[in-house]
């Protein structure tokens, strides 16, 4: 591995030299495989290595950002100064800046989130054998017609931040998943669903006969799909698609959309945007998820948060330009990539959960519809009128009666949000905790 923070300080250090006020600098050195397979047989196999460096620099409050793969001494030092003559081309940003020192995290016990596998790399046939399990136990399921596909992967990044304020830290993460894809029947009655895992330690990746078998199950039950009565509804968002709800509330509350005032939450800080009794947590230091991190893109220490607090809305999510703007702290949400400046985000969300079993939810909303799959997507982001292409199950007298495809679920986010009804059954390893969600009173367009 390149020795990512000496290759982070010397960027900083060229950025300064050519004329820059500030600078900060990521630098992501990846490894990554992934094995496709169909019909038996590799459809495509990939490996890919490299070190990418994104810098940004800052005059005055002039602010430009440049990325190159090629990390040798003489790029860094062109790509400073070309970074240094775009910022002093650029309009001002009067919220631009670096953090200061006492901003910055200290000591970050990195090792405690375990964001690491230490198993070794897995090898291109132990990645082929698991696609090849995964797509033989679907297709040994009676109905399915062929898997669309079957995709291991593994990959392995380190990063490291480092700026002008005397900051400098980095981690490691590692991933690996496994999904398959399964198709039933053929022509126009022809159904499809999926199923997969994704974790950073490959011990605790479900196995591919598991996740194969569960694909394939998936596709049958859909078959015989008809589009569902056209009415008012309750709607039953299945644990699948249902962090989809808690997502466009978090897309509401960032930090640039309030600072823009083109969100439908914008007037919404102290107010009520869920039930009573339910709370959203932001919690960056879970072990062993995906989300997790120490500090964020601008070297703040990420900390545990009640963004929705007894169903009142108690926090933006901000970095520290949004932060500026409103007047208010960063929430250390800062996210960046090699070509672009910090934005906000959240890590690690987790809905409170209710105290009945999905099945229960079902037999409590009658006659409505279970969403297991959405496709498009029609979010007004100022008024948060919803409307969203679905598929799932038709339930009638508290029962699944058949599946259906082909409508679409519409309604106001502000008001569907107010009377969810949560289930049990949220998957706790996700990096979005949230179980199955009822909404009352949806608009349903089908036949």
């Amino acid at each position: 591995m390149h020795k990512l923070d000496e290759l982070t300080q010397s960027a900083v250090a060229a950025a300064l030299k050519a004329g820059a006020d500030a600078a900060d600098v990521i630098a992501v050195d990846g490894t990554s495989i992934s094995i496709d397979v169909r019909g038996g047989v590799i459809e495509q196999a990939e490996r890919s290595e490299g070190v990418d460096l994104g810098l940004r620099v800052l005059i005055g409050k002039r602010q430009a950002c440049v990325s190159t793969s090629d990390i040798s001494p003489q790029t860094v030092e062109k790509m400073a100064e070309r970074a240094v003559a775009m910022a002093n081309e650029a309009p001002e940003d009067p919220f631009a800046g670096l953090a200061t020192a006492d901003q910055l995290a200290q000591n970050a016990d990195i090792d405690a989130l375990e964001l690491t596998d230490p198993a070794a790399e897995p090898q291109p046939t132990d990645l082929e054998a698991d696609a090849r399990q995964a797509e033989a136990t679907a297709m040994a399921v009676k109905g399915i017609s062929q898997v669309q596909s079957s995709s291991a992967a593994y990959t392995k990044r380190h990063i490291h931040l480092a700026a002008s304020n005397g900051f400098s830290g980095g981690y490691a993460r590692t991933d690996r998943s496994l999904y398959c894809v399964a198709i039933a029947g053929e022509g126009t009655g022809m159904e499809r669903d999926y199923d997969g895992d994704s974790r950073i330690f490959q011990a605790d990746l479900r196995s591919p006969q598991d996740i194969g078998q569960s694909a394939a199950d998936r596709t049958i039950a859909r078959q015989g799909a008809k589009k569902p009565k056209t009415g008012s509804f309750p709607v039953l968002f299945d644990e699948r698609v249902s962090s989809s709800l808690i997502g466009h509330l978090i897309t509401a509350i960032n930090g640039t959309m309030i600072a823009r005032g083109s969100s439908w939450l914008r007037d919404g800080m102290g107010e009520q945007v869920l039930p009573g009794a339910l709370s959203v947590i932001e919690d960056p230091h879970r072990r062993r998820i995906a989300g997790s991190r120490p500090f964020d893109a601008e070297g703040l220490p990420t900390r545990r948060r009640a963004i929705v607090e007894n169903g009142i809305l108690c926090e933006w999510t901000l970095d520290l330009a949004t932060a500026r703007k409103l007047g208010l702290d960063s929430t250390a949400n800062a996210v960046r990539g090699t070509s672009a400046p910090p934005s906000p985000s959240v890590s690690n969300i987790e809905l409170t959960q209710g105290d009945k079993t999905q099945q229960e939810l079902i037999q409590d909303m009658g006659t409505g519809l279970l969403v297991t799959s959405m496709i498009g997507s029609s979010i007004n982001p100022t008024t948060g009128d919803y409307s969203r292409g679905a598929s799932g199950f038709w339930v009638e007298n508290g029962e699944v009666q058949y599946p259906v495809n082909e409508c679409t679920i519409a309604g106001n986010l502000r008001a569907m949000l107010k009377t969810i009804i949560p289930a049990n059954d949220a998957r706790p390893y996700l990096s979005r905790v949230v179980p199955s969600l009822l909404v009352e009173g949806l608009t349903i367009a089908g036949e």
